[in-house]
């Protein structure tokens, strides 16, 4: 089903070039030509960040409203899309045979692929296919999230017709809440940080014992419940992400720790940005913890086959 700021979106979309970054400016204008009222700029509860909490993102994400998962009972396919919700959050208990890591798929996109800046999945029905530089070819969402699997889960892939691809696929769909295919909503799904800096990875070192073993563990082991289901994943070891997963790489992580870490710093949302961190300080435990023991990957020679593979490389 479309609310009425849905069918606002479209008529913004349509005016509005693949990656605009005036999604918001096309929305306003297309409602004026209709002679409807003009919606209220967005209030960001974090200001001083230029970031977007999900408190804001219920409201508003430029013309983009973000669902609540309540109205998943109004899918005609609503059974599937939960399963999927489901498989993304509880990833290793669901599917132990493909999954190698003490990891599920929402450990690295924050509050179920919703927040900006943390990996969110709201873009990534519309995003693929496209081609990525490290698999040198182009790549559909199955093959990205299968790529997933094998690097940042360590395990195995999905076979794409499977239930539990379908189930992911559909959720990923229902969370684009019908943005037309040549759209873009207006998110960022990473930040930035100046990758000039040069790492040092024992400042990183103590970094992480006073910001981050808390969670993840003095030894990165990370934290499970009593039933042994994953409450804060490791950041390194055997059962952490592989060094072929983005996330092993410096810079890439670091982006990740600056604006999403540590968690709950702030009284709304449902996960604290962070900012904590300057970008030395994120860049040198990204450093320290990316580049402890953890898993192979077997295809990484695979890897970057028409460009030079980034700095931060782990092979």
């Amino acid at each position: 089903m479309q609310n009425h700021t849905h069918n606002v979106f479209n008529v913004a979309g349509m005016a509005s070039h693949r990656f605009s970054r005036a999604v918001l400016t096309a929305a306003v204008a297309a409602i004026s030509m209709l002679g409807c009222s003009q919606p209220e700029p967005i209030k960001q509860n974090a200001p001083e960040y230029g970031l977007v909490t999900t408190d804001d993102a219920n409201e508003d994400i430029g013309t983009y409203v973000l669902p609540q998962d309540t109205s998943i009972a109004d899918e005609p396919n609503a059974e599937q899309i939960i399963y999927g919700k489901r498989l993304l959050n509880e990833t290793k208990r669901l599917l132990p045979d493909n999954v190698g890591a003490s990891m599920n798929c929402n450990s690295c996109h924050i509050a179920q692929g919703k927040i900006p800046l943390g990996d969110p999945y709201i873009n990534s029905h519309n995003f693929y296919p496209r081609v990525m530089p490290r698999a040198g070819k182009e790549v559909d969402l199955t093959m990205r999230i299968n790529g997933c699997f094998q690097r940042s889960m360590n395990g195995k892939p999905l076979k794409p017709e499977s239930d539990e691809m379908l189930a992911m696929l559909a959720y990923m769909k229902w969370l684009s809440q019908n943005t037309p295919k040549n759209q873009k909503v207006n998110i960022d799904n990473a930040g930035k940080v100046d990758e000039s800096l040069i790492p040092d990875p024992v400042q990183g070192e103590k970094i992480y014992h006073a910001q981050c073993a808390t969670c993840h563990g003095d030894n990165g082991e990370g934290i499970k419940d009593s039933r042994g289901d994953i409450v804060f994943p490791p950041l390194w070891g055997d059962e952490s992400f592989n060094i072929g997963a983005g996330m092993a790489r410096t810079y890439k992580a670091a982006a990740f720790v600056k604006y999403n870490m540590p968690m709950g710093i702030q009284t709304k949302g449902l996960w604290g940005h962070g900012n904590v961190l300057s970008d030395q300080d994120a860049i040198d435990v990204a450093e320290f913890f990316t580049h402890q023991p953890r898993p192979d990957f077997a295809k990484k020679d695979g890897d970057w086959p028409t460009v030079p593979k980034p700095k931060d490389a782990r092979y």
